[in-house]
């Protein structure tokens, strides 16, 4: 398997820190507002590497944050009149409910900025000791010059830098291209204790903290948008590594935006599409298929219509099931081995998906495979198992079937009394089997007190 690595700007071989184990974390989203098709295409990059490391048989640990402290949260607190955690638990509610409707697995860890203040503080602390931190009035700000490896990333020229966007420009630092750690307090924000006084900790300290309370000084795979490569993964790299003095991640992977209008998607621009209006229009598995259909680094040009075009090719990956599904009830055998010419789609599939999760070419495979049992040359048990086939490879994407009317529900609530059983057991293992056969259903399962629903996806 090849990752491309932005720190290297070139394809390598990923070979974990712990053989058969992968450590990832993905920076999450802020939690001020409904996520838009750019969060959904990077919240789903990372969705088919964790479903497909974990096909390829590694032990995957994924840890995704929410920042639930930030200026733009408090400003939205401060217009409503409520307070900043209001304003981050309704978003983070409504966040949970669109990765559902997307078919998004949640992360093994999904840690939030509030509930790590303790980590953060411990860290800057250590930055303070070390002499690559200094506090100022309250603040406290990470030296840039003191690290000089700054800009290795991003392969930016730290002498060529210049105050951007995101930097502050404040004459209490020692260099306007210094970061803060640490926000003194201010009239109307939430805040909390510290050895500097009262305040709340930066952006770029809080998954620096996280990602080493949860994966340690040093992981596997670290991701993102490729906006984030600067100055955020910079100034996660810089302080983390001078902390520990260890490799902070040791591959960096970072998707391409979704461009409207060949201007990038942001809430800032105005330009955004929801997820929650999306999956209205669309069924979420073809807007899936749409997302994977361009490489995850390259940007991708938003087009209703191809979703729509997505949605008819769909069709056509998934016809071949439910014949094999008739022939299936009719008797045909499940068992049997598959034939060397359907066995070598797989090998197609692996292949396009080793090579940095190629998944136009691994969709190439599925459309393959989808022809060949379409053909008419494929019939019988060799036609049922070419179907359990394309399930499952395409399961490895997180792919289903389109949204049918027709699906037997009964069957859904007879897997949820089964999951609920393997669940009084402790049985696990059972229980995510049978929410992924569910999830291939189309539907979402709603765990609430005591009960559990479910409803189609994108309704």
């Amino acid at each position: 398997m090849k990752l491309y690595d932005t720190m290297r700007r070139g394809k390598e071989e990923f070979v974990p820190l712990v053989p058969g184990e992968v450590k990832i974390y993905s920076c999450g989203v802020t939690v001020y507002d409904f996520s838009h098709v750019g969060h959904a295409r990077m919240l789903m990059v990372f969705d088919v590497i964790t479903r497909y490391l974990r096909f390829a048989g590694y032990r995957v640990t994924f840890v995704r944050n929410f920042t639930d402290i930030d200026d733009k949260i408090i400003r939205r607190a401060n217009q409503e009149g409520v307070p900043a955690r209001e304003v981050s638990e309704r978003y983070i509610a409504a966040f949970h409910e669109d990765m559902a409707a997307l078919g998004v697995l949640p992360p093994d860890v999904e840690p939030k900025a509030t509930e790590n203040v303790p980590e953060m503080i411990a860290l800057i602390e250590r930055l303070v000791a070390r002499g690559y931190a200094y506090p100022v009035e309250g603040d406290v700000y990470f030296e840039v010059r003191r690290f000089p490896a700054y800009g290795k990333l991003s392969g930016k020229n730290l002498d060529e830098l210049q105050a951007g966007a995101r930097v502050e420009i404040d004459e209490r630092k020692r260099d306007p291209r210094d970061f803060v750690l640490w926000k003194g307090v201010k009239p109307g924000e939430p805040s909390w204790p510290s050895p500097w006084g009262p305040g709340r900790p930066g952006w770029h300290i809080e998954c620096s903290a996280m990602s080493s309370r949860y994966l340690g000084d040093t992981f596997d795979i670290h991701g993102g948008g490729d906006d984030l490569v600067f100055p955020h993964h910079e100034c996660e790299i810089a302080q983390s590594e001078a902390a520990s003095g260890e490799t902070f991640a040791r591959y960096w992977l970072h998707n391409g935006m979704v461009n409207m209008r060949r201007e990038k998607m942001s809430k800032s621009i105005g330009n955004t599409l929801t997820i929650r209006d999306l999956v209205a229009r669309h069924d979420p598995a073809a807007l899936r298929l749409f997302l994977l259909g361009t490489h995850y680094r390259s940007p991708l040009e938003w087009a209703e219509e191809r979703v729509e075009d997505s949605a008819r090719a769909l069709e056509r990956l998934w016809r071949p099931i439910d014949e094999a599904d008739k022939q299936a009830a009719a008797g045909a055998a499940k068992d049997e081995p598959l034939a060397p010419e359907l066995q070598a789609f797989r090998q197609r599939f692996t292949d396009a998906m080793d090579d940095d999760f190629n998944t136009p070419e691994a969709l190439a495979a599925l459309h393959g495979l989808s022809q060949a049992l379409r053909s008419g040359a494929v019939t019988g048990p060799q036609l049922v198992r070419g179907a359990q086939e394309l399930k499952t490879l395409a399961g490895a994407l997180g792919l289903h079937g389109p949204r049918r009317a027709g699906v037997d529900e009964a069957r859904i609530d007879r897997l949820i009394a089964e999951r609920t059983e393997a669940r009084r057991q402790k049985n696990f293992k059972r229980a995510d089997e049978i929410r992924a056969e569910i999830d291939q259903l189309g539907a979402i399962l709603e765990d609430k007190a005591g009960s559990t629903g479910w409803r189609w996806k994108g309704r």
